[in-house]
């Protein structure tokens, strides 16, 4: 890879498929992946869920910007941050000049992807309706950090990275 830290970072709501494609993502490119809702769980010792049950929200994204800011000077790799972490203007300009991808994805496909009775704090109570509000909110900041956006509509694992790696002008050995 080109040492540039890291190769690449992967946003987008849940279900957009950040997991998935970001491990094939990584595969292909030859470099680790990084998650930063695991980092945070690890340094919590508790699943997201509970810290915001326990801690509430604001002290979760406290957690999360702090995950951004070590994941983004540590890792080379591949790079999936949680979906909310952009609702964080701290975050969204430690974001700038990264090589940022918004893996958009429709509500019917996150459905059938993740489901919506899924553990998801901020969609607990009428998920569909929850998830539409989050995205309104976040779909603008989502483009705003991404210096491309990527539709994973009709589009497998693969076909998602191979669009990434494209628009990216990656290339792989």
């Amino acid at each position: 890879m080109t040492g540039t830290r890291p190769a690449v970072v992967l946003v987008g709501p849940p279900g957009a498929g950040k997991s998935t494609v970001g491990a094939l993502l990584a595969e292909r490119l030859g470099v680790g992946l990084r998650d930063t809702d695991v980092d945070i769980e690890a340094k919590a010792g508790k699943p997201i869920p509970e810290i915001f049950y326990d801690e509430g929200e604001p002290y979760f994204r406290e957690l999360e910007r702090a995950a951004v800011r070590a994941a983004l000077a540590e890792h080379d790799g591949v790079l999936s941050l949680g979906g909310g972490a952009v609702m964080d203007d701290a975050t969204r300009e430690l974001l700038a000049g990264h090589p940022v991808v918004f893996l958009e994805v429709e509500l019917a496909d996150a459905v059938k992807r993740v489901g919506l009775d899924a553990p998801r704090p901020l969609l607990a109570v009428n998920p569909r309706q929850a998830w539409r509000q989050l995205m309104e909110k976040r779909r603008p900041l989502y483009t705003e950090v991404a210096r491309v956006t990527i539709s994973t509509a009709d589009r497998s694992p693969d076909e998602v990275v191979e669009a990434v790696l494209e628009a990216l002008e990656l290339r792989t050995a």
